[in-house]
């Protein structure tokens, strides 16, 4: 009981110390790349400009990163999130505007960081450098959803494990039918 009492305590710190963060480039940068990756607009666009501008191996890794990423959605948002509610942080927790945008469903888990990483370690696997260039607005979505007041840090933690097991899946699954099938 003491552990899970730190982990909370712990996890409304980080928010707090997250949330005060008051550069302009914080305050300009983040929402605007969380307004891209809202409804995943940000991945599918990612996905677009790589099955476009590359190769077969572009194409392969554009389709994994959409795989991973409503792998997660389904994971994260249909499953998780309906079995166990949470609520946001307190808005006296948060001390911007904000604050005032956040959506009214369970915290937990981060469903748009669940959605980033699914589709950035999806992608990675198959190409490494669009992997590693979709990395950086994914962190910078995680960050995001602390800062803004939508999810405490362990709900991002949360959304993240859920992206990783679902990129994880979207390569196994195939070699796993396979193995069944022959």
């Amino acid at each position: 009981m003491h552990l899970l009492h730190d982990l909370r305590r712990v996890d409304r710190q980080l928010t707090r110390r997250a949330a005060s963060w008051d550069s302009p480039w914080v305050r300009q940068v983040l929402p605007a790349v969380e307004s891209a990756a809202e409804k995943t607009k940000l991945w599918w666009g990612i996905a677009v400009v790589m099955a476009a501008a590359g190769g077969h191996r572009e194409r392969r890794a554009a389709v994994a990163g959409v795989a991973g990423m409503l792998s997660a959605q389904v994971i994260g948002n249909a499953g998780c999130k309906q079995l166990y509610e949470r609520r946001r942080p307190p808005a006296d927790m948060i001390p911007h505007d904000d604050v005032e945008d956040r959506p009214d469903s369970s915290s937990f888990p981060s469903g748009h960081t669940a959605a980033a990483v699914g589709f950035t370690a999806a992608v990675a696997v198959v190409s490494p450098w669009w992997g590693t260039a979709a990395a950086v607005p994914a962190a910078m979505v995680a960050v995001e959803r602390v800062h803004s007041g939508a999810h405490y840090p362990s709900d991002v933690a949360a959304g993240a494990v859920i992206g990783l097991a679902s990129a994880w899946l979207v390569h196994r699954t195939p070699r796993l039918l396979l193995r069944k099938l022959l």
